[in-house]
């Protein structure tokens, strides 16, 4: 190829390039957006955003446009500088919401599709984007009444049940909770995981064998089901029923060897039954898993004080104390140790924080701790 024919070829390869170059009207961008070409559209709007900074319209395309490329922090980006620049630009702040959502940013989600509700009170999907970002937030309370009435109005939407359900579930509501896994059980009969989460709503409602039976029902249905013997496991602890609750936890750990409750609950029992060998690398183990687990570091300060290791207690009696201070058991392990260890002081101080914790519960029975929710969310109290 000749000189003369290596410059018309690269030319050629430039024009396209070049014609973007050009694009310098948000005509020239809507042109390309017909033309489905979302990375020169984006670029020709960055064009007419430099050329106009003030141009607010201009940066809500251009995250629309990168939005439609899966660039979704970008088009957080375009979004917020289009509000800044004209706050009451229709639309934009769903679409912010929806490029925040897709990046699992809940919390920010939530707050730009309470601003679009709130500029357009009849939004439905507005309405059912907030409670699904609630629910991603993990606030479930808030969530409820956005999701009842968006679930209401989509009675097969299973995702919807789903998440209802679960925000029931986690918000106290049992009754509401049953209701929507009924629904979600009559739509799939043969959902180890359906029937699972109804056995927590049932349980938490004090149906205690009617949970039983739904977890059972799972096992039948998927005898591998990841939580099903943990959770079979946990109702059995709670009614003291340790060698039933022990088989049930083994069975856990048989699927899921890491599982971090089914190790502290198994070394809880361990402990409970005087076998503080078999107890202390299951909980060793738990924390090593999970942080959280507030029984694992109480029975690891138990077993360490048993031992007169104290210097190994003092650390994990705090951890215990660090996740409920207002339990009581904690701050007595702690007084003992501070007994034990000479430290006067500190020990009356823990003792009479155990005695102010007491005299509470006297005073309004209704402060004591109740079954949560769910079993797993309550397995760091104990």
């Amino acid at each position: 190829m000749n000189r003369r024919n290596l410059e018309i070829a690269i030319l050629a390869l430039l024009l396209p390039l070049l014609g973007v170059a050009e694009a310098q009207s948000p005509a020239d961008a809507l042109a390309l957006e017909q033309q489905q070409r979302w990375p020169e559209a984006a670029q020709a709007w960055r064009i007419v955003t430099q050329r106009n900074p003030a141009n607010a319209a201009a940066f809500a395309s251009l995250g629309v446009d990168l939005a439609r490329q899966q660039n979704y922090q970008d088009a957080a980006a375009a979004y917020r500088k289009a509000l800044k620049l004209n706050p009451k630009l229709p639309g934009i702040q769903l679409n912010l919401g929806l490029a925040e959502f897709k990046q699992g940013h809940f919390s920010s989600a939530a707050t730009a599709f309470r601003a679009a509700l709130t500029a357009d009170p009849s939004s439905s999907q507005a309405r059912t984007l907030l409670g699904m970002s609630y629910y991603g937030a993990k606030n479930f309370y808030l969530a409820l009444p956005y999701l009842e009435p968006a679930a209401k109005a989509d009675p097969d939407n299973a995702e919807l049940h789903q998440m209802l359900a679960q925000s029931c579930l986690e918000a106290k509501k049992g009754e509401c909770a049953l209701e929507q896994f009924g629904l979600l059980l009559q739509q799939s009969p043969d959902s180890a995981p359906t029937h699972v989460l109804m056995a927590q709503a049932l349980y938490f409602l004090g149906r205690t064998s009617e949970a039983i039976a739904e977890l059972e029902a799972a096992e039948k249905i998927s005898p591998n089901q990841p939580g099903v013997h943990f959770e079979l496991g946990y109702i059995y602890w709670r009614g003291e029923q340790f060698d039933d609750a022990r088989k049930q936890f083994e069975k856990e750990l048989a699927v899921d060897p890491n599982h971090a409750q089914a190790l502290a609950y198994l070394g809880d029992i361990q402990w409970k039954m005087d076998h503080p060998d078999a107890a202390l690398p299951l909980l060793q183990r738990a924390t090593k898993v999970d942080k959280a687990l507030r029984v694992a570091y109480l029975d690891l300060g138990a077993i360490y004080l048993a031992e007169r290791n104290y210097k190994q207690a003092e650390p994990v009696i705090l951890q215990a104390i660090k996740l409920d201070p207002n339990e009581p058991d904690g701050h007595y392990q702690l007084g003992r140790l501070y007994q034990v260890l000479g430290r006067r002081d500190e020990a009356e101080k823990e003792l009479k924080t155990v005695r102010e914790l007491q005299q509470k519960v006297v005073e309004n029975p209704a402060a004591r701790k109740t079954i949560e929710p769910t079993p797993a969310s309550a397995a760091d109290n104990k």
